[in-house]
């Protein structure tokens, strides 16, 4: 008897799935990131950069922001990346839809190692949530990098809450859309907690106007 509930049980949980995810998908309405200020407290960006060609092509990203903010201490590079949708599928123009590229598998292909990786406790706006901290190291270069999924209403660090909860909300909302947000500063050895400080300090100032261009 618990066998046979087990099994329809399993197979209802399929039917369900199967049929939220052969809708039409949910794309929330949004601001691009060409209106993001881009002088947030005591933070300044001079001028947003572009990715190349190629970069842009493999990401895959429907919108981004990418910009050095010049505060109070050591600058820190800003990297948001917003997919609008993260079914693999084609879309109208034939270009692959992609996933959102976790940092780890992209920083070893740049050249660069990976020295030190650990959870840390997050806020972004009001939401709380967590970042991967990663130390990382390319010939004298040394940076720290704080990195989290923020993705319907959502801060995760670990790789596998992501995928769950877009397999939960694709089935239950329709919706895939999600964002890596990045930021990254120099390890400055004199001061080994100073990019650690920047970089809080700037998420504090910037995170909070994240809502219109990263849909809950």
């Amino acid at each position: 008897m618990i066998r046979l509930a087990v099994a329809l049980a399993f197979v209802g949980l399929n039917w369900f799935v199967y049929a939220q995810l052969g809708t039409r998908e949910v794309v929330p309405a949004r601001e691009t990131f060409a209106s993001f200020p881009l002088a947030v407290g005591d933070w300044r960006c001079a001028e947003p950069q572009e990715m190349e060609p190629e970069v842009d092509a493999v990401l895959g990203v429907t919108d981004y922001l990418l910009c050095d903010f010049a505060g109070p201490s050591l600058p820190v590079n800003v990297y948001v990346g917003y997919h609008e949708s993260q079914v693999r599928r084609y879309d109208e123009s034939g270009d692959r839809v992609t996933s959102i590229h976790p940092p780890e598998h992209c920083l070893p292909g740049g050249g660069w190692s990976i020295m030190d990786s650990r959870i840390v406790p997050i806020a972004s706006g009001d939401l709380v949530g967590e970042a991967k901290r990663f130390v990382i190291v390319k010939g004298d270069q040394r940076n720290v990098v704080y990195f989290w999924y923020q993705s319907r209403g959502r801060v995760i660090a670990r790789n596998h809450e992501v995928i769950l909860y877009k397999f939960w909300d694709r089935a239950t909302r329709g919706r895939s859309d999600g964002a890596l947000v990045r930021l990254t500063a120099p390890l400055v050895e004199s001061d080994p907690d100073a990019a650690d400080a920047a970089i809080r300090a700037l998420a504090a100032e910037l995170t909070p106007r994240f809502d219109p261009y990263l849909p809950r």
